[in-house]
Formats: C-alpha cells, structure tokens, sequence
C-alpha cells in the first residue's frame, strides 16, 4: 500500500508544482450492487481548462453494505462543456482496491488485492466552492456508483457571488486555469 501511494505521488508530483489551480474535498458514495455507502477524498490539480489529474482516496462500508474496500487511485477529467454556471466531464479513474472481507464474497476467485478501472460523467459548478455530482462504472466488478460531494479550490476569486470570471482570472496570478 505505501509503495502505492508513492507511486501515485511520483506520478501527480510535476501536475502539483506546475499546476495554477489546486483544489481538495470530499464525497459520499452509494454502491448499486452492494447497496453499500462509503466516503471519498480528493484533490483535484487543474493544469489547463480542459483537463484535471484527480488523485483519490475511498473507503467503503460506512452503514450499509457487506463489502469492506478501499481504493487509491488517479483519475483524470476532461471538461466536454462549461457553461456559465455548470461544467459537464468525462473522468477515467484507475486504482488499487484492497478489499478486507474478500473471503467472504460468493464471487468466484475474490482477491483481497485488486486493479481498477472506472469510467464516468460528472456535473459541477464553477463556484470556488464546488458540488459535484459523478456516476461511474467499475470495469473489472461491472458495477456502478453516484459520488455527491464538494470540492474547494485554493486561491479561487469569485468577485463576491462566488463564481469565477474572465476578469478575476486575468488578475489573479494562482487563478488562471478552470
């Protein structure tokens, strides 16, 4: 696991340096298969306006559900179209799930130690304060996911209404990207 996140720090550590809009947040999560709840943590790293690196944390099984998991991973979103108030993306995420209670699973060959792949659509604001709401499907346990949840970005300037404009975008040094 910390040869994991080494790995996944190695990878994101030149987008951190270089990137001009940083952001980190949460989420809660309901799995549809295993009618499971669980959280996330993100940070979400904006080199340009179109993509953002996602490095994430979930973890699994906080009230319901009988799978225990967790997953490091990078995701990667691509902004199909921004509107004035609304951004709409595409993510692809790949991570490793370590799932605690794998023995217990009826699934044929269940292995605590697992790779992901997951693919999705996402809705967020363009507020510095941003919900996101993201549905997702996991190639290699063929199930899907709702992520709800809010996302800061650090040094943002929405002139007061909380949204950023072109203007507080030019004037703001650390504020140039999405």
């Amino acid at each position: 696991m910390k040869k994991t996140l080494f790995i996944l720090l190695l990878i994101t550590s030149p987008f951190l340096l270089s990137a001009q809009n940083i952001g980190v947040g949460g989420s809660a999560m309901y799995n549809f298969q295993s009618e499971g709840l669980g959280l996330g943590a993100r940070a979400s790293i904006f080199p340009n306006e179109k993509l953002s690196f996602v490095p994430q944390f979930s973890y699994y099984n906080i009230f319901l559900g009988t799978v225990r998991e967790m997953t490091f991973g990078l995701g990667i979103e691509y902004k199909l179209f921004r509107a004035k108030t609304l951004t709409y993306y595409i993510m692809a995420h790949g991570g490793y799930n370590h799932w605690m209670n794998a023995e217990e699973s009826p699934l044929e060959n269940a292995q605590t130690a697992n790779w992901n792949g997951e693919a999705g659509i996402g809705i967020t604001t363009n507020r510095c304060l941003r919900p996101f709401l993201e549905y997702r499907y996991n190639v290699k346990f063929q199930e899907t996911h709702l992520r709800l949840g809010l996302l800061y970005i650090f040094g943002c300037s929405g002139r007061g209404n909380g949204y950023r404009d072109a203007r507080s975008v030019r004037n703001a040094s650390n504020c140039t990207g999405f």
